[in-house]
């Protein structure tokens, strides 16, 4: 960058007037310049005084350093000798959080092969679905999965001990199996380079038909760069103890835990799936000082009677979608020991695109931080395409080492989504404030649009969300035919509760402007959200309007 654009770029905010680009304010962290690296040679290599990477939480089973660098050279060696899975390859891992996650994952990255996840919640069509855009050569998954790939003929390795009479013949080996065999020295028949596609992960699809998101093995190593930076696990610190309750099949899990932590030394106690009493078991059993969780988790933290035991626990870290300034609060009191960190980012940013990294950070209420390391944005006037200034709300571009390839056999798609010049149009509408902290108002294709005005669902469920008698809610645009649409409101009473249709309409327009009032009240037993904490809104628009 020349200086002269440099040298005009605002301390506070990071915003240059003359660029109308906001700078991240954190200090960049160096990036490897080799052209031929991949993430597993990248994070392997890493110098650090951990000894156990990964505990089992449910059997205690541990897995040191050593073993897992072994496990991963048996089982890429076997992949490339017994299977023939060369760079490119598409590997579907269809799987729940296991101890098995990391060691597939980094074993695939190794060979060049391309690792495509899915939801094991996802329905066989689903699945079918992905596969079809996908074309993997091979599987991983569980026996209790099997069914999901009914309709598929590629071979499958179980994630399992052992294998059993009654599998079916598409069943070739066990990963016990594959990890325990001898690792031959192999030489790979094409090196693998930084720009060479790491991961095929299907976005959420909330807003439209999910998509295939590329990452490339340079995206993911400047995620794990920032990763490590931002919970300053680099060099001879000691090594933390996270518990992994988020989703690996997601790009928050994969990034973190499945990759990123593994080069800090800090060890990884996996649980297979949420449930809040083995969390807080785990939580107490094995020492962790930080916990990763997805805001209803933390809801579900802070509405507990008498505060939980968090034993050596220093941090909460937020992802999927902004917590309230009611909920910061509230966890602080009732866990005042704790801090609680926050995150903004998407698959398509391979992660992390803005972070609050420290208590004080987090103070700055309904802020995502401030953006990652050697990342730049601009906040764009979604009518105009006008890039906008300081305390201006408008759609949030991202560019940055971490910036997807593209979606997969998607160029229009893509261009859409992805210029000429490296910056991602997010479809969050977003500003910053003086200081330089992000604000996420709502997704862009979310907002209501009342008579022309542009009503942020997000605001009006934070309002709702200070109701003494709600626990939760969602508000979604409700077809009018006079007005276009006008918000409607899921709500979730509290137990015993007999709030009205009528009381909450109130109390919403007691407190906005007329176009913003909330004009029909459902109750509902809870709000659907995906395995983020986002909540799905299509869902309950489809609910809504199938009684149309």
């Amino acid at each position: 960058m020349a200086a002269d654009s440099r040298s005009s770029i605002d301390p506070r905010s990071g915003f240059s007037p003359s660029t109308s680009i906001f700078h991240s304010k954190r200090k960049p962290i160096p990036l490897p310049t080799s052209a031929q690296l991949d993430v597993t040679t990248f994070i392997s290599s890493r110098r650090h005084s951990g000894t156990i990477a990964l505990i089992d939480a449910s059997s205690g089973r541990r897995l040191s350093f050593s073993d897992l660098w072994r496990s991963v050279a048996s089982l890429s060696s076997a992949l490339s000798s017994s299977h023939s899975i060369r760079k490119g390859d598409v590997v579907l891992l269809l799987s729940p959080n296991s101890i098995y996650f990391p060691i597939v994952s980094l074993a695939v990255f190794s060979l060049g092969a391309v690792l495509t996840t899915t939801n094991p919640l996802n329905t066989p069509q689903e699945i079918a679905k992905q596969i079809a855009d996908s074309r993997p050569v091979i599987a991983f998954t569980i026996r209790p999965l099997l069914s999901k790939l009914a309709a598929t003929s590629f071979p499958i390795i179980l994630l399992e001990e052992d294998r059993i009479s009654e599998d079916d013949s598409r069943i070739v080996s066990t990963i016990r199996d594959l990890i325990s065999s001898d690792p031959i020295q192999f030489r790979r028949p094409e090196p693998v380079m930084q720009d060479d596609p790491a991961t095929l992960l299907y976005s959420s699809g909330t807003t439209g038909a999910s998509k295939g998101v590329v990452s490339t093995h340079r995206n993911l190593i400047a995620m794990v760069q920032i990763i490590l930076n931002r919970f300053k696990l680099e060099g001879d610190g000691v090594p933390e103890t996270f518990i992994c309750t988020v989703p690996m099949f997601h790009v928050y899990g994969l990034a973190a835990f499945a990759t990123g932590l593994l080069g800090s030394g800090s060890t990884v106690v996996i649980l297979s799936k949420f449930e809040m009493g083995e969390m807080m078991r785990a939580i107490r059993v094995y020492g962790a000082t930080y916990l990763p969780i997805v805001p209803p988790i933390l809801v579900a933290m802070l509405s507990a009677e008498k505060p939980l035991p968090l034993g050596s626990l220093r941090r909460v870290l937020s992802g999927g979608a902004p917590l309230s300034r009611e909920v910061i609060e509230g966890f602080r009191e009732k866990y005042p020991t704790v801090e609680i960190l926050q995150g903004y980012g998407l698959t398509e940013s391979t992660g992390i695109g803005a972070s609050t990294d420290s208590a004080e950070e987090s103070r700055r209420y309904g802020t995502a931080g401030l953006l990652s390391p050697n990342t730049e944005a601009r906040i764009v006037d979604p009518d105009t395409g006008k890039s906008l200034p300081v305390n201006r709300t408008g759609e949030l571009w991202l560019r940055g080492p971490f910036v997807m390839g593209g979606y997969f056999k998607n160029p229009e798609a893509t261009r859409s989504t992805l210029d000429a010049e490296g910056w991602l149009r997010t479809g969050d509408l977003c500003y910053f404030d003086d200081d330089g902290y992000l604000f996420v108002v709502d997704r862009l294709k979310e907002l209501i649009k009342y008579k022309g005005y542009q009503v942020p669902p997000a605001e009006l469920e934070a309002l709702l969300l200070t109701h003494p008698e709600i626990t939760d809610a969602a508000v979604i645009p409700f077809p009018d035919k006079e007005v276009g649409q006008y918000p409607m409101a899921y709500v979730v009473r509290k137990a015993g509760s007999g709030l009205s249709e009528t009381a909450v309409m109130e109390f919403v327009g007691k407190q906005v402007a007329p176009y913003k009032k909330v004009r029909r009240v459902a109750f509902v037993k809870e709000i659907p959200k995906n395995p983020s904490g986002k909540i799905l809104r299509k869902d309950l628009i489809k609910l809504a309007t199938s009684k149309l």
